[in-house]
């Protein structure tokens, strides 16, 4: 293959060539030792006539077929979380429509698993917001989702942050919204490293306070709870709260700097999933799962060892601009013909972060055509003037 030439952080220019495309056997059946939800993207239209960093014109059809190639994998699928761009593009309105047509395109396909983000991104944070606003948010998104079928993953609140004045107003909040559901549900801890605006959530900037009331507000309402996903990228917090869970309570981790530690577990519990990296790393994700599945803990840790440089450069700071990465990879894989974002968010990682994010990839086996993926980073490097 001819070789790339990649821009680097010093200035310089520098050959690539990528190595043979690594091979993940699939294998049929759910996975069974963990649950392995990705957090998935979508894929915008690019050839609609519209002002791309105001209006959302979505490709249903490649969204669509992105969430069947994750299930074809055994993995499950989180739907409209950040990862698709809630709060960052993806209005209320946009994330409905997402959300019935990905529950239908479930039922068609047997075992697979869906749960959706319900939030209050339709209130705009400000002083002049209430708690029954924010109830009242939660109540419409939570009872849409259940009306066509889905699960819900309680997403963190911006305008609950704005608005609440201590750990008792999460504690009404949660309390109500809990207490209404029909299943239980997936609550989402979002550190403010995805999302500054959730600074101080739980009622306090101490990040121990802060456990204690979302541990506390699990406790009382553990019947509603199938489990919590933990975003924070603080692996010693989540395990030792993990370990003070309510029986039948999952943690999910949301640790996309270390998930092979928290999912492989310790003496005391393991962690199941709920990644973005998981839409990058897909079908190594589900191999190194199954690989846990039939307990070969050698062959678990040699797959997922080479992604977790990728899954940091992903997620490295501003980590709210992960979603760049995690579409520039499906272009690099042939899972969308574009690589462009809802908002122009293509825009929001550099030249330099892009030709990193590519050699990573390829070092952790999961471009799946190299020549193909070769060809892409040719033509985005091109258009950068390189």
């Amino acid at each position: 293959m001819k070789p790339l030439v990649l821009p680097r952080a010093d200035g310089s220019l520098g050959p690539y060539v990528p190595r043979p495309a690594a091979a993940f056997p699939v294998a049929a059946g759910p996975i069974k030792s963990r649950i392995g939800y990705a957090a998935v993207h979508v894929v915008c239209d690019p050839l609609a006539d519209n002002n791309p960093t105001l209006d959302v014109a979505v490709d249903w059809e490649a969204t669509l077929a992105y969430r069947r190639y994750v299930w074809s994998l055994g993995l499950a699928v989180a739907e409209a979380m950040d990862t698709a761009q809630r709060g960052m593009g993806l209005a209320w309105e946009s994330a409905k429509e997402l959300i019935r047509r990905s529950v239908a395109e479930a039922r068609t396909i047997p075992g697979a698993r869906l749960a959706s983000g319900a939030g209050t991104d339709d209130v705009i944070p400000g002083p002049g917001v209430t708690l029954a606003e924010v109830e009242a948010a939660y109540d419409e998104q939570c009872a849409y989702i259940e009306g066509v079928g889905g699960r819900i993953i309680l997403m963190a609140s911006r305008a609950l942050a704005a608005c609440a004045r201590g750990p008792e107003d999460y504690a009404k909040v949660y309390g109500r919204i809990l207490s209404q559901v029909r299943e239980p549900v997936i609550i989402h801890w979002l550190g403010d490293m995805f999302d500054p605006a959730l600074a101080g959530y739980w009622g306090s900037s101490d990040m121990d306070r802060a456990t204690e009331t979302c541990l506390a507000i699990l406790h009382e309402h553990a019947a509603k709870i199938d489990g919590i996903k933990i975003s924070l990228l603080d692996q010693r917090r989540e395990i030792a709260m993990r370990r003070r869970l309510p029986k039948g309570v999952r943690m999910y981790t949301g640790d996309d700097f270390d998930y092979p530690t928290t999912i492989r577990g310790d003496a005391h519990g393991a962690s199941d999933a709920l990644l973005g990296i998981f839409d990058v790393i897909a079908p190594a994700a589900a191999a190194a799962l199954r690989a846990l599945d039939a307990g070969d803990l050698g062959r678990y840790e040699a797959i997922f060892a080479p992604t977790l440089p990728l899954s940091r450069h992903v997620f490295k700071a501003p980590t709210r601009f992960y979603k760049t990465g995690v579409v520039f990879a499906a272009y690099l894989n042939g899972h969308q013909s574009h690589f462009r974002l809802i908002g122009g968010l293509e825009s929001a990682r550099s030249i330099v972060h892009l030709a990193e994010l590519f050699v990573l990839a390829d070092q952790a086996g999961i471009l799946r055509d190299p020549e193909l993926a070769a060809e892409r980073m040719r033509n985005v490097l091109a258009l950068a003037g390189v």
